[in-house]
């Protein structure tokens, strides 16, 4: 027969197993119920297992579903109260000494039958005289209730006619004493062990979850740990042996400190001591718990203003916070972190550090929303501050407005100047400048005349040239009120005029702003005209030979601009004012900056000169200089030049060219001497630059143009001694037994320097016809064409195309015709093909290239007249279209 007790305890069981939480205190009272009913002593934990082993090996259970989930709620219920209530100690993590000044009790009447832990104030005794904690008891109470039967006493089992709690004043006096008593020897003993010599990881580690417990579960005893020392000694430990105690202890440390943080004096005692230094240092904390710690004790600091700015001011505490606040690995850190950082951003003081460590939200917001001294301060902020990259786009966004409607205050003028001076070092903020409108405000300070400061003008001009150095955002732009825009006459004009009346220091960046306008690729040609027009050029003309070396660079650069557009003006002021012959001296001027050198090289190159100043001006010796500096470029220089290198490679090439144009016996000598045409075929390297490859291969055209028309000259000659006799000057010298050129039908000698197959230079030239740059490819075609003007009924003809298709010339130059997209090339190549396609061999290997055909077609249809001309031949020489009387067409010369 079932007992009422066993009943109640199979109910309860029948409910546990429905998987309801329960607390230490209800699983104690179970158990209690539980032994009552099987009749065992409550205390008895091995007995409590035998009965759950009978119970699972039970032959005659139902193995229902309640049953099993009563076994599991059982041994749960096993798991979880798995202490004896008579030999444990309460949760005070230390040994006991066996000494007199260890506090000995009897801990069974401390301890709550239901919690197994020292009860607390308030202690209660129920009617059955058993003593519990308040929390305990009426937790079970209120189970009992919910489980539809009567409130009973845990430990007795019996029912309670009464649940009244009266104190137990005497045994919570005793339960008081003897904790103050654990409390004053585990604070000494903490003492002990922080205060040893050598420390003991072992002792550390107690010491500090003894004072952690102490300060949590007994706040009121925070002072004792505080006046015992044990603060400084942590904070010590912290700062004396962070590496020896290892990242575990150094989180338990930092947790300890954040308990006593809670008692004012002790956070004095820390911030005197440098906590907030010892937890930033924390926040690179291997472990995550350390660095989450660290945070949180900062975080308690940051509720007082003082303690928030001593924190920005320790070193890497913002970046660190703010790298740890963007680290969405850990979202709970991230989120401490972007609470103290929150917390911080109240403090005025601590804008400009936080701005430093990459977080602008309180400049931004004061920026927008401040009144006009505080707008002033952060744009003073901003001016001062080195930015990165991001940093500078992200204010320059967020900003720019504000600091462009400043330049209209007088106070705030100067400050906003240097912010916007300071954005616009980034190239990519130009346009987010632009946008705000920034232009005209500048231009109105670069040009006031009532305003003489030249500070204020340097920074407006020195912002401006920051944003006209890269080309793209400002040529659609106003620049002023009335709307000119920077490269308009007016505009350019007023800039020349500054360089008359500011200051040494001005007139340089002004110098910067003109070569940056003049550089754009939309406004160039517009600046270079109303400097030229004007007669603007000779401004710059003295900056040639100014004292300060950037006042020279951009001279340079500047002349070099416009020499691009206006070769002959340029290079006759220059003559007007003598100062032709200072750029050749510049380039051979080692002292000479590198920069001053490249443009002094492109200037001569650009210029017409001259046969007498070709010779009086560079001469047999410049040209041994130019042929030795260029061979030194390319033994010392890398696949990515520099702009300057590549710069001085084109000037280099360029002077060489002056060389190639009017060839007389002395001109023919010094090419001879210096190898030119190898030069020149050593420049199509893959490396260089597309105008070096351009300047070369025009180059090599204009000698071998002289040779061909030299041959031809020479070719009238009465001469019983054959070809070669006369072509001794040209060519070389004849061999007794002399091998005749296949281009020239006559001996050339390799130091000849006019013929492109003695020079090896045939395939060089066409691997450029793949080049991506439109130019080089011209000037490929333009040097191979001077192989193909002979007449092509002769034999010598034949054997140029046979050499040039030996070479590859005739299959790259077909391709290029199948996929060039520009008419003047499609011009040039087409009236090379139909040249080549007069040779049968040729024409009929070709007669089946598709692709050819239909590139041929299409030039039939849409060409211009040459094309269109050169195309029908071509088709009647592949036998596409029927020849006029049974016969091709006759020749007709591309203009070239």
């Amino acid at each position: 027969m079932v007992s009422e007790n066993e009943e109640r305890v199979w109910c309860t069981l029948e409910k546990e197993g429905d998987g309801r939480d329960s607390s230490k205190a209800v699983q104690s009272g179970i158990v209690m119920d539980l032994a009552r009913a099987l009749g065992f002593d409550p205390g008895d934990r091995a007995e409590f297992c035998n009965q759950v082993k009978l119970f699972k090996g039970d032959p005659f259970r139902s193995h229902s579903v309640p049953e099993r989930r009563v076994l599991v709620s059982l041994e749960r219920i096993l798991s979880n109260w798995s202490v004896d209530p008579v030999t444990v100690t309460p949760n005070w993590d230390f040994e006991i000494a066996e000494d007199a000044a260890a506090p000995v009790f009897p801990f069974k009447s401390f301890l709550c039958p239901l919690t197994k832990e020292v009860m607390r104030d308030p202690v209660v005794v129920l009617e059955s005289s058993q003593a519990y904690e308040r929390a305990a008891i009426e937790y079970w109470f209120e189970r009992c209730i919910q489980d539809g039967r009567d409130p009973t006493c845990p430990v007795t089992g019996t029912v309670l006619k009464s649940l009244e709690l009266k104190p137990n004043i005497g045994l919570a006096g005793a339960i008081e004493e003897w904790v103050g008593r654990v409390i004053d020897y585990q604070i000494k003993s903490s003492v002990q062990y922080l205060s040893e010599e050598s420390l003991s990881v072992d002792h550390v580690e107690l010491a500090l979850d003894h004072v952690y417990k102490v300060s949590e579960e007994h706040p009121s005893s925070r002072y004792i740990i505080r006046n015992a020392g044990v603060v400084q000694l942590i904070v010590t430990l912290l700062s004396n042996n962070s590496k020896t105690i290892g990242s575990r202890l150094r989180t338990k440390a930092l947790t300890t400190l954040l308990s006593m943080a809670k008692d004012e004096e002790s956070r004095k005692i820390m911030l005197e001591r440098g906590i907030t230094r010892l937890a930033v240092h924390s926040l690179i904390g291997s472990s995550t718990k350390e660095r989450e710690y660290a945070t949180k004790l900062l975080l308690e600091f940051c509720n007082d203003e003082d303690c928030c700015a001593r924190i920005a001011s320790e070193k890497g505490a913002l970046v660190l916070l703010s790298s740890i606040a963007g680290n969405m690995e850990y979202p709970s850190l991230s989120k401490l972190a972007e609470e103290v950082l929150r917390l911080m951003e109240r403090v005025e003081d601590n804008v400009q550090c936080l701005a430093a460590a990459g977080r602008f939200g309180p400049l931004i917001s004061r920026l927008h929303d401040g009144s006009v001294g505080v707008k002033i301060d952060m744009a003073s902020l901003v001016g001062r501050m080195t930015l990165t990259n991001s940093c500078k786009e992200q204010i320059a966004r967020q900003g720019a407005r504000v600091f462009v409607e400043l330049l209209s205050n007088q106070e705030g003028r100067g400050p906003s100047l240097q912010a916007l001076y300071n954005l616009s070092g980034l190239d990519g903020n130009a346009s987010i400048l632009i946008e705000s409108s920034v232009l005209p405000s500048l231009i109105e300070v670069l040009f006031d005349k009532e305003d003489p400061s030249h500070e204020l003008k340097s920074l407006a001009a020195s912002t401006i040239a920051n944003i006209v150095s890269k080309p793209g955002h400002w040529e659609l732009a106003s620049a002023d009120k009335d709307g000119n825009p920077m490269h308009s006459e007016i505009i350019v004009l007023r800039l020349l005029g500054l360089l008359n009346c500011l200051p040494s220091q001005c007139q340089v960046i002004v110098l910067r702003i003109l070569c940056g306008i003049t550089l754009s690729p939309q406004a160039s040609e517009l600046v270079a005209t109303h400097i030229t027009s004007k007669g603007g050029f000779g401004t710059v003309i003295p900056f040639l030979e100014h004292p300060e070396v950037e006042h020279r660079v951009f001279a340079f650069k500047l002349t070099r601009l416009l020499s691009e557009w206006y070769s002959q003006y340029i290079g006759n002021e220059l003559r007007l004012s003598n100062k032709l012959t200072i750029l050749k001296e510049k380039l051979l001027n080692n002292h000479s900056t590198s920069d001053e050198r490249s443009d002094a090289a492109q200037i001569l190159a650009n210029i017409s000169l001259s046969e007498g100043e070709i010779r009086t001006l560079l001469g047999g010796n410049f040209v041994e200089w130019t042929a030795v500096t260029l061979k030194n470029q390319l033994r010392v220089s890398n696949a990515r030049s520099s702009q300057t290198a590549a710069g001085m490679q084109e000037g280099l090439i360029g002077l060489l060219l002056h060389f190639t144009r009017n060839l007389d016996q002395e001109t023919l000598n010094i090419i001879r001497e210096n190898h030119l045409m190898a030069i020149f075929c050593e420049q199509l390297d893959y490396s260089s630059k597309p105008k070096v490859k351009r300047l070369a291969a025009i180059g090599m055209k204009n000698l071998s143009e002289f040779g061909r028309s030299d041959t031809a000259k020479d070719s009238k000659l009465p001469s019983s001694s054959g070809f070669c006799s006369s072509l001794v000057l040209v060519c070389g010298r004849a061999s007794s037994q002399p091998s005749t050129c296949p281009i020239h039908n006559r001996p050339c000698h390799e130091d000849s320097q006019l013929c492109l197959l003695k020079s090896n230079c045939i395939k060089p030239l066409v691997s450029i016809l793949n080049d991506s740059d439109t130019d080089v490819q011209l000037a490929a075609v333009d040097a191979l064409s001077t192989l193909v003007l002979l007449d092509h009924t002769s034999r010598s003809f034949k054997r140029v195309v046979d050499e040039l298709e030996h070479l590859g010339a005739v299959d790259a130059l077909t391709t290029l015709f199948t996929e060039v997209r520009s008419e003047e090339l499609r011009e040039k190549t087409i009236w090379m093909i139909e040249k080549i396609l007069r040779v049968e061999n040729i024409s009929n290997r070709y007669a089946l290239n598709h692709s050819l055909v239909r590139a041929l077609v299409e030039a039939f249809k849409h060409g211009n007249t040459n094309t269109r001309k050169h195309a029908q031949d071509a088709l009647t020489l592949l036998k596409q279209l029927s020849g006029v009387s049974g016969k091709t067409s006759s020749q007709t010369r591309v203009r070239r």
